[in-house]
């Protein structure tokens, strides 16, 4: 049975430990709780929106992509919220847009952030909540009364286009809420606008509150017993059923009914996931991408008959040609020409500015369009090494070369690629740190006061798996005798392990990928968000 309720503020991991909702558990939850649509907005950033839109897709459900930005007052003058929703293509593009834009060009020192000026540049496509508690119309009504308010909706109302801004109403049982609830529904009434319901979740059941209260502790590097007496006591911010929902706007039904009005609008958004979307090469005069890689590589094979004569190495000049002309159209059919030219350009240049190169390694060692543009410097016709297992028609594929730079001049490459195509279109890639299962009971351990020689001794039972893994906690728990009757006969660690292992897994920052590098065409974000770090830009997406 359809439920007349979806969520469309919710906070995953990737809202770094200020939520424990897992991304990967959110969508079934919600299908168990007979949702058909949810909404990831987490706290201005894209970093789960594809692995959330490909869970939604993969159960059947619709993925509403979002996020719930900052918005500053004015220069170093306070943070706001705004949450954002993409109703389509274009939503989405703006959306990221905007997210990225807080990041490279933050308004605030430590918090990426934006104007609403930024938004009103960039608002085709978005659909706009008014926000919780912290949104920027709820805080002007807590700080300057009904009118003050009432303007700035009717200031958010001219920024989207019609219809596209709801009065968001929250419950989570603050003092508050009920009094701001009733003025925001008598302006949302003056001004034509329509209110919805929301939970602002940041965690998935209310017996989660407790560990919700640990993360932020962790996060703010306080002891529990500091945190516990300023923490705003809520344990209403979970991701609950359209029944509770229902049940706490009683009073507004059409505010719960409402959230399906919004789903609606954002159904149109269709992202095409897995092509290739490669930069232009810049090619010589009377020359397209094809030709120009063809006399490239031509010549390159010519290049290496010359090596080959003056080593004393007898070869068949016939058996290369052909070879070279079959892996030359298959490039092409598959359009991948730009590929390769690229990669050869900054291998090139890397060599000719004495950077040394790795000389090839994986499949990419098969292809001797490769070995001809000195891309790799392996023949791999001696040593029957098949095109194929690189490139092959029946399985499209990005073509992949494993490339290895001098890891101290590394650096010099990437400066080349970013002068070639532009500083806003290369950066590179996001990886996530996670609390893993002995980092974290360490962690939480630090939270309970508990001695780090305690902590370590505990976290030590964890059992290796591997290099560099460890089981999580629950496999621990029955494999390691010791923890478990530590759980059973002591109730301090017995708290310590539940909630561990309760907050186990979720993420504790983004980092950026050692090697990986991204180049578009045009600026980054016209594709994908990005954010900042040690001044390189880097994409949201791992």
């Amino acid at each position: 049975m359809k439920a007349d309720f979806v969520h469309l503020h919710v906070h995953s991991q990737y809202s770094f430990l200020t939520s424990s909702v897992k991304v990967d558990q959110l969508a079934p939850r919600c299908q168990e709780l007979g949702m058909q649509a949810v909404a990831l907005t987490d706290s201005h950033n894209m970093f789960g929106a594809i692995r959330h839109y490909k869970t939604c897709r993969s159960l059947d459900m619709q993925p509403i992509l979002g996020a719930e930005l900052n918005i500053a007052r004015a220069p170093n003058g306070g943070i706001d919220h705004l949450t954002l929703l993409a109703a389509n293509l274009e939503g989405y593009q703006n959306l990221v847009k905007l997210v990225s834009a807080g990041h490279a060009y933050s308004q605030s020192h430590d918090t990426p952030s934006i104007l609403l000026e930024k938004i009103a540049e960039n608002s085709k496509g978005l659909i706009g909540l008014s926000g919780c508690l912290r949104g920027v119309a709820p805080q002007k009504f807590l700080e300057e009364g009904q009118e003050q308010g009432e303007a700035l909706l009717g200031q958010l109302k001219d920024i989207f286009e019609p219809g596209n801004l709801y009065v968001e109403l929250n419950d989570h049982g603050f003092v508050e809420q009920p009094v701001l609830n009733q003025l925001l529904r008598e302006s949302a009434t003056r001004l034509g606008l329509s209110t919805v319901a929301t939970n602002t979740v940041h965690f998935m059941n209310e017996g989660d509150a407790t560990a919700q209260l640990y993360l932020e502790c962790i996060r703010r590097g306080r002891s529990f017993d500091e945190a516990q007496p300023t923490h705003h006591g809520s344990n209403q911010m979970y991701l609950k059923s359209p029944e509770e929902m229902q049940r706490t706007f009683a009073d507004d039904p059409e505010s719960i009914k409402r959230t399906l009005e919004v789903a609606e609008k954002c159904s149109d958004l269709e992202l095409v996931l897995g092509k290739p979307m490669l930069p232009n090469f810049p090619v010589p005069e009377g020359h397209d991408t094809g030709s120009y890689f063809q006399e490239v590589s031509e010549k390159g094979l010519e290049s290496r008959f010359e090596e080959f004569k003056k080593a004393g190495f007898e070869f068949d000049e016939t058996t290369y040609r052909e070879r070279l002309k079959r892996e030359l159209g298959v490039i092409t059919s598959m359009e991948f020409p730009g590929y390769f030219l690229i990669v050869w350009d900054f291998i090139l240049e890397a060599k000719k500015r004495g950077i040394p190169v790795g000389p090839g390694r994986g499949s990419g060692a098969g292809a001797l369009v490769a070995y001809s543009l000195g891309i790799t410097d392996l023949d791999p016709l001696p040593y029957n090494l098949l095109f194929e297992r690189f490139l092959n028609p029946e399985r499209v594929s990005m073509p992949d070369f494993d490339i290895d730079f001098c890891m101290s001049r590394r650096d010099k490459v990437i400066d080349y690629v970013s002068e070639t195509y532009g500083r806003t279109s290369v950066g590179q890639i996001a990886t996530f740190q996670n609390l893993k299962a002995r980092s974290v009971i360490k962690d939480v351990a630090r939270v309970m006061n508990i001695s780090a020689q305690d902590a370590q001794r505990i976290a030590s039972m964890i059992p290796e798996k591997g290099p560099g893994q460890t089981y999580t906690i629950g496999e621990a728990l029955e494999i390691e005798p010791k923890l478990k009757d530590l759980v059973q006969n002591d109730p301090q660690i017995a708290e310590l392990i539940a909630q561990s292992q309760k907050l186990e897994g979720l993420t504790r920052h983004a980092g950026m990928h050692a090697a990986g590098v991204v180049i578009s065409e045009g600026p980054l974000d016209d594709y994908v968000p990005i954010f900042k770090s040690d001044e390189s830009l880097v994409t949201q997406y791992d």
